[in-house]
């Protein structure tokens, strides 16, 4: 379909760069722009006037939840107890199993694609919490997820996860359950899942090798993956760099650092992303190590995918955002938790930053740009990020109209300091409508929340199997206040 969009705001770019049209539209024809100007536009296609809304180039979420949160049941608890939450040694020794049937996941799935296409994200590589599984996500969950991506129009990145080891819990410390053979089968799997996916020559469904956090891989399943994935030319996505635990084992088991270990396994190159590159040596408690953390990063052009949102309800922040943009390394975006909100996390990685390493720590440029141009860059598609003719039509727009929108000032601090992602009204991909009027067409959004508020219930009992004293949901997570219920009916008694 052809059409002419028009917005009062249009994030339109040129010579290289993001640059603000007022009044200004986008036209497109077969699902790449052919116009982005003001004016009248020399495209006769109909047209769509959003009126008073900021209409962007679609948002890339590369750390992207497709799932229903833990992230709401762990991190408001002290750190001794958010440790127990990972489940006892003994549960993942002898009786690791699916919470959720594959029906159940398939809810879950859902639940969580139709979050991020109501958040306005546009491409998407996702994330689940494992926490849930007997063991590995599985190819056959992947393959339906790429059947809905591709059913709803969104472009996803995708592959199961895998991993040789478990986190856990033992006498109140920290361990691993460790099942390396379970890593290599879950490498196959994905490979396979991988090549299906690379056959079908899908421009909205691409594959990418998706292992777990970093201390839960051997060396010998990290170097299977670079080779592997040097051989398909795929991207792998590493959660690592995250924490100062994770630096600790990493220390401990292998003598070396955990951006040593990427290198020396053949993971640290161009087609690396990590989520979330906290805790590199320019942080402030690693004062005194070498300080070359970023200019390796750089020189091997990974891309670094920040979470600013989650990162900050875990009680962190980046050193910092400016600091590893300014040596060169490609910053995209993700939200790695709910809601997948990229202006909210905007808005709060950007005043938290600012708090504790000063003004000139990031700017709000640079997380529009990370949310379009660098998740393009990360992603090797210069056709996405940009509205320019020649690109896909990728869009999203959120609209300004409400008067609790108060006034605009500039179109992108206004809509961080004053909205949500919840302003969006509209995306597009490729030209085809996936969000519209603020709903997805065909999807009954009211059943579906239902359905994942049950399998929600479900999940949050899980904890108690795995938890090593059995305590019932109501004990791992007390409510903020007492709750007091209805008393049932007295039964009538008849005295006839």
């Amino acid at each position: 379909m052809d059409q002419v969009i028009r917005a009062r705001y249009v994030l339109a770019h040129s010579d290289g760069a993001h640059v603000w049209l007022e009044d200004g539209y986008v036209a497109y024809a077969d699902g790449v722009i052919t116009e982005v100007g003001t004016g009248t536009p020399r495209s006769e296609a109909p047209v769509l006037d959003l009126g008073e809304t900021v209409l962007t180039p679609g948002l890339i979420d590369l750390d992207a939840l497709v799932d229903i949160d833990h992230l709401i049941l762990d991190s408001h608890h002290e750190p001794a107890h958010a440790r127990e939450l990972v489940g006892s040694a003994d549960h993942w020794r002898e009786r690791p199993r699916d919470v959720l049937t594959p029906e159940q996941r398939d809810t879950l799935r859902r639940f969580g694609l139709a979050q991020l296409a109501l958040h306005g994200v546009t491409t998407y590589m996702p994330i689940a919490s494992e926490i849930h599984l007997a063991w590995n996500e599985s190819a056959d969950e992947l393959r339906t997820l790429a059947e809905l991506t591709e059913e709803w129009g969104l472009r996803g990145y995708l592959g199961p996860s895998y991993r040789s080891a478990v986190g856990a819990v033992a006498d109140g410390e920290r361990t691993f359950v460790e099942r390396p053979e379970l890593g290599e089968t879950g490498l196959d799997q994905a490979l396979e899942f991988a090549d299906e996916l690379a056959a079908r020559e899908s421009d909205l469904v691409k594959p990418v090798l998706l292992p777990c956090r970093i201390e839960t891989l051997t060396p010998q399943l990290m170097e299977r993956t670079a080779a592997e994935a040097a051989r398909r030319g795929l991207l792998v996505r590493l959660h690592s760099l995250q924490q100062p635990w994770e630096r600790k084992v990493i220390l401990e088991r292998h003598g070396i650092t955990p951006l040593d270990l990427i290198e020396r396994t053949g993971l640290l190159n161009d087609r690396l992303l990590i989520p979330h590159a906290l805790w590199t040596d320019r942080r402030s408690e690693l004062a005194g190590t070498d300080g070359v953390d970023l200019q390796r990063l750089a020189r091997a052009g990974v891309s670094v995918v920040h979470c600013p949102l989650t990162t900050f309800r875990y009680g962190d922040v980046l050193e910092t955002f400016n600091d590893l943009r300014d040596a060169g390394i490609t910053m995209a975006l993700g939200t790695d938790s709910f809601p997948p909100d990229l202006v909210r996390g905007m808005d709060a990685g950007f005043h938290a930053s600012r708090i504790l390493h000063g003004h000139g720590s990031v700017s709000l440029t640079g997380y529009m740009e990370a949310a379009t141009l660098g998740g393009a860059a990360a992603l090797k598609r210069p056709d996405l990020g940009r509205l320019e003719v020649g690109a896909s039509a990728d869009l999203t727009a959120f609209s300004l109209g409400d008067f609790r929108d108060g006034v605009v000032e500039d179109p992108l601090r206004t809509l961080v300091l004053n909205g949500t992602a919840r302003n969006v009204t509209h995306t597009f991909v490729a030209g085809r409508p996936v969000v519209r009027d603020g709903r997805i067409p065909g999807v009954d959004l009211t059943a579906l929340r239902a359905r994942a508020q049950e399998v929600f219930g479900l999940l949050r009992r899980g904890y108690s199997d795995r938890d090593s004293l059995n305590r019932p949901a109501e004990a791992l997570f007390p409510p903020t206040f007492p709750v007091r219920r209805a008393e049932p009916p007295a039964a009538r008694v008849d005295r006839g």
